[in-house]
């Protein structure tokens, strides 16, 4: 597997050579090929297309929005290996900062603090810049690769900059010694879980199974949750969108809270993907997990 590692690290140091713009050229124009692939994820896109815009937009309109998702995550490609290059130094070659001091009056409160994301534009690239940007310590909860060599590598450049990484599974108790350091914990909101572990709340107008954990920390810690995307600027550099402090509900009723301002964080995302629905990865299957509601004779505690 180390000789894997190598193989892959070295490819990763090569494609970081191209300049950035070329090889956003290059991506886009692998995107338009991989249109005319059958690939599983590519109908996944499609069906996931289909249900969130077919009452809007014609079969040719959702196709076309389809080969531009596969364009973007074609530049993605060639952009990641830029995280090898990327320093303070030339950090505006490749972001730019929108609503800064949003960002900024969390973290000068002094609790720690979420940044509210998604699988949207460049998240990887984000996460780095957002590290950069801030004095304060950073940690990110991320899902494992499959792939060892693949999820070594992605650890590699996700924590080059400082950042923790904390596992997805079973991360909790992580998340919470890293908010009582006073870190920022970046947490990407817009994928499935198992229906044991979220709620279900409406996404893209349907009910989707939502993981409840970041209502749940923000609720137990009072540390505050800034929301922040990245999205395609016109000049092929990203840019980097913080909105205002999300103003989480606290009724009393802790169910009815983890539920409300779940659905309150989804509301952000889906706003977000509606605006550049181009940038979003919509090959996840996210609406797979069905809603659950256990029989009266369920050994439920």
């Amino acid at each position: 597997m180390t000789l894997i590692y190598r193989i892959i690290y070295l490819l990763v140091r090569i494609l970081s050579f191209i300049p950035f713009h070329a090889g956003q050229f290059i991506g886009r124009t692998l995107g338009r090929a991989f249109v005319m692939i059958p690939m599983r994820r590519t109908k996944d896109s499609l069906d996931n297309l289909r249900h969130a815009f077919g009452e809007n937009l014609t079969e040719f309109e959702i196709r076309r929005l389809n080969r531009r998702v596969l364009m973007h995550f074609g530049e993605m490609l060639f952009e990641v290996p830029h995280l090898l290059r990327l320093n303070r130094e030339n950090l505006d070659r490749y972001v730019v900062f929108e609503n800064r001091e949003n960002f900024l009056a969390a973290v000068g409160k002094g609790k720690g603090g979420f940044i509210l994301s998604a699988h949207l534009g460049n998240w990887e690239l984000m996460a780095a810049a957002v590290t950069l940007l801030s004095d304060s310590k950073t940690a990110a909860v991320a899902r494992s690769i499959d792939f060892p060599p693949a999820d070594r590598l992605m650890g590699d450049l996700r924590s080059r900059f400082g950042a923790e990484l904390i596992s997805k599974r079973g991360g909790m108790k992580k998340v919470l010694k890293a908010v009582n350091e006073k870190k920022i914990i970046g947490i990407l909101l817009d994928q499935s879980v198992d229906w044991y572990e979220g709620v279900f709340v409406q996404f893209l107008g349907r009910p989707a199974c939502t993981n409840k954990g970041l209502a749940l920390l923000a609720q137990r810690t009072g540390a505050p949750v800034v929301p922040a995307f990245c999205v395609k600027h016109p000049d092929g550099r990203y840019r980097i969108i913080f909105e205002e402090e999300v103003n989480l509900r606290k009724t009393g009723d802790k169910i009815m809270d983890i539920e409300q301002n779940t659905a309150l964080f989804t509301r952000v995302i889906e706003k977000y993907i509606k605006q550049y629905p181009d940038q979003w990865f919509w090959f996840h299957r996210r609406w797979k997990v069905k809603n659950y509601c256990p029989l009266p004779d369920d050994n439920v505690s």
